[in-house]
């Protein structure tokens, strides 16, 4: 009975075989010309290994056949070159795996960047902007129509005539038309006014002609008209008291200069026969017995003199 043959068991190839037979391939390639012309025709293999083995003994290198077969039979088959993968998304999500460090810092860096970019964007630019937006809103649709409510309410509150509301009511109006017209330093004076009308209606005092030794009671201006003819304005100098007797500063408008100036002694603009008086009543005796020219009461806009007035005052004068 006739037995099959036994193959015998491969033996294991050393490293050093390996690393011939890579070498045997590497120094194939290398000659691609002997490559082409000899693996075309296996019938000249022999010739091949023969020619393989003369380039390595003439670099003094003893290479067995066997490792040169296995050499020219790898290079057939193509196993120790490395054949590039085809593109496409596995191949290019791989790619970006291997890179991700590199990749993760230049993304960092570029949000970091663009954070810091619009972070400087919004707290230089446009957080300020929309602020003052917010702000001038806020001011037409709260700060201006409350604080014009309150001003004309606190006025009309002091308001003891006629004259008192009239005035409150048309100063109301023009911050109401300012507000609407989104004008705001008109709707700030108005507010303004309707305070200061508000200090007016407050203040309660009496005028007097000033009784001072070596100062001036009344005194007289010369100018001309139209460059014609000099006339002459006539003043007595005076001061306010409240209740109490304490002097008082007062809002003053200065008719020559044209400026509003807060003194506590003023002339008011009277006649010729009341300056002369005074000065008859001061030489008497050194004192003017009659000198309370005027009253202001509270809730009221204007004093009520006792004397001929006409409508002007000044704020400065030459003394002796």
């Amino acid at each position: 009975m006739n037995s099959s043959p036994t193959v015998p068991d491969s033996k294991p190839q050393t490293l050093d075989e390996v690393m011939l037979a890579m070498d045997v391939v590497d120094t194939l390639r290398r000659q691609d010309k002997l490559v082409a012309q000899e693996l075309d025709e296996t019938r000249r293999e022999a010739e091949l290994i023969e020619r393989l083995r003369s380039i390595y003994k003439s670099q003094g290198i003893e290479v067995p056949d066997e490792v040169i077969r296995q050499g020219v039979a790898t290079l057939k088959e193509d196993r120790f070159s490395y054949t590039p993968p085809k593109p496409g998304v596995g191949h290019s999500l791989a790619k970006l795996w291997v890179a991700r460090k590199s990749i993760g810092k230049v993304v960092g860096a570029a949000t970091l960047a663009l954070g810091l970019g619009l972070g400087g964007w919004w707290f230089g630019v446009e957080q300020p902007k929309r602020e003052a937006i917010t702000k001038v809103e806020r001011e037409f649709s709260d700060i201006l129509p409350r604080s014009l409510t309150q001003g004309h309410q606190e006025a009309m509150s002091e308001a003891k005539v006629e004259a008192a509301r009239t005035r409150a009511n048309q100063l109301l109006a023009e911050g109401q038309a300012a507000i609407k017209s989104r004008n705001a330093p008109a709707g700030r004076k108005a507010i303004t006014d309707l305070e200061e009308l508000r200090a007016t209606l407050q203040r309660e005092y009496s005028l007097r002609i000033r009784n001072t030794p070596g100062k001036f009671a009344g005194v007289f201006r010369d100018f001309s008209r139209n460059n014609q003819r000099i006339e002459r304005n006539y003043y007595v100098i005076v001061e306010a008291f409240d209740a109490t007797g304490r002097k008082l500063s007062l809002p003053i408008y200065n008719e020559e200069t044209r400026k509003l100036d807060t003194v506590d002694v003023f002339g008011v603009r009277t006649t010729q026969q009341v300056v002369e008086r005074v000065g008859a009543d001061r030489r008497d005796d050194g004192i003017i017995q009659n000198n309370r020219v005027g009253e202001k009461k509270r809730g009221e806009l204007d004093v009520v003199y006792t004397i001929p007035v006409e409508n002007g005052m000044i704020t400065q004068w030459a003394e002796r």
